[in-house]
């Protein structure tokens, strides 16, 4: 699953350790998550949008191809 995370952070000017502690989570975490090498849980998908402002959907791209 692709995601947006990077460029979400950026446009707020966040470091990857900021984001990390905004979302109570290690900067690895982050990194792992940007680098797309680890799906988040739900939650934490949730608290990503909630964090950024905006849906999931925005926040993570879905692409059926790769899923089935």
């Amino acid at each position: 699953m692709k995601n947006c995370i990077a460029a979400l952070r950026k446009e707020r000017n966040w470091t990857q350790q900021a984001l990390a502690e905004k979302l109570s989570v290690s900067r690895q975490t982050i990194i792992s998550l940007e680098k797309g090498r680890y799906d988040p849980s739900l939650r934490l998908a949730h608290d990503l949008a909630v964090v950024f402002g905006c849906a999931i959907e925005k926040v993570f791209i879905f692409d059926e191809e790769v899923e089935k």
